[in-house]
């Protein structure tokens, strides 16, 4: 493992904006992996691998604040083991195929799902993923599937500290999060970015589901002027909203709502929205009219998530919610998005409608 040191071409950028320029330095395929990252009175130096070109430092320099292209000395990462490598050693050659290849990382916590023939090492997985991953600091086994009214599921402590509360960072912002008591979901940062990203000057957004406020904390961050309704029936979730909203300096732009979307759109939120977003894939369907109820009488724009299952079609799924909208007395009118977000299960895709209502 090599530790030289190396002159390159970096991005300077204060902490804050730092993992929106680091996302964006991957975009633009400029990021030097093979250098370690450095950190000095509150910038951080991302390494490229080469400079910039005009356009690429005109795209780094609109989508963050302050950014400067100088030259530092980095030293070499050194190359880590990864989890199956680690574990060669310590399972019976058999059982190596079933390591999971995938884990979910909120905070410094670790979701890992064990299969059934690997329950037995359990710990033995789990202090194997501290050791590959050095920032997490806890391990979670899965030990159900995400069920109820507040989409929880139950998990098993397997290794590091006893906890189920950590700080996870996203754009920019932080949130406050404990997964044994509101639903989190880090695969859908990009998801939560590119909505964000789409709401214009002035807007009212209602968030009918908004557990601890991914989708309206960063809105509010990155717009100023817009004003957020962000709605859950999970009181945990709400106390969690709460503090992301003062963790991150929203305020006076997020208005944290604890109910039932049916229930607040009736009394609180009728015709008063730009645009909604219905981030619950597996009832979101019965709440359209609700959201429909809730945009301004000259329509908006809603984000309908749902999932899809085979052999059921995104066309199925686009005549679902149009029948949806026209029974609650307005029209889908145009389909400006669709796709599949992510997979959440053999054969299921959870998907993203963005529909222009009137």
């Amino acid at each position: 493992m090599s530790t030289m040191p190396e002159t390159a071409y970096c991005i300077r950028v204060a902490k804050p904006n730092g993992e929106k320029a680091l996302t964006l330095a991957k975009r633009l395929a400029l990021l030097n992996k093979s250098l370690e990252i450095q950190k000095d009175n509150g910038y951080l130096y991302i390494p490229l691998t080469r400079k910039p070109e005009a356009k690429e430092l005109e795209t780094l320099q609109a989508e963050t604040l302050d950014v400067q292209i100088t030259a530092k000395v980095f030293t070499e990462k050194q190359q880590r083991k990864t989890l199956l490598q680690v574990l060669e050693e310590k399972l019976p050659p058999h059982l190596l195929a079933s390591v999971p290849r995938a884990l979910d990382i909120i905070g410094d916590i670790a979701i890992v799902e064990i299969p059934p023939e690997l329950e037995a090492h359990e710990t033995l997985i789990g202090e194997a993923i501290l050791a590959v991953h050095r920032n997490v600091h806890t391990v979670l086994a899965k030990a159900s599937a995400v069920s109820g009214t507040y989409r929880l599921r139950e998990f098993k402590i397997v290794a590091g500290e006893h906890r189920t509360a950590t700080t996870h960072r996203e754009y920019g912002c932080k949130f406050q999060v404990d997964i044994a008591k509101a639903y989190f979901s880090p695969r859908l940062s990009q998801e939560h970015h590119r909505v964000a990203s789409l709401v214009g000057k002035n807007e009212v957004v209602v968030d009918l589901f908004a557990g601890v406020g991914p989708f309206a904390v960063l809105i509010a961050k990155k717009h100023v002027d817009a004003k957020v309704y962000a709605v859950d029936i999970n009181p945990d979730a709400v106390e969690l909203l709460k503090r992301n909203i003062r963790l991150n300096r929203v305020e006076n732009r997020v208005i944290p709502i604890q109910g039932d979307a049916e229930q607040v759109v009736e009394e609180r939120l009728t015709g008063i929205a730009d645009r909604v977003i219905m981030n619950l894939p597996e009832k979101a369907i019965e709440y359209v009219d609700a959201a429909c109820k809730t945009l301004k009488p000259e329509g908006g724009i809603i984000h309908f998530y749902s999932f899809i299952r085979r052999p059921s079609s995104l066309e199925d799924l686009k005549r679902c919610f149009s029948d949806a909208v026209t029974s609650a007395g307005r029209k889908a009118d145009t389909f400006l998005f669709a796709r599949a977000v992510r997979e959440t299960a053999p054969y299921e895709q959870q998907t993203v409608l963005d529909v222009r209502v009137i």
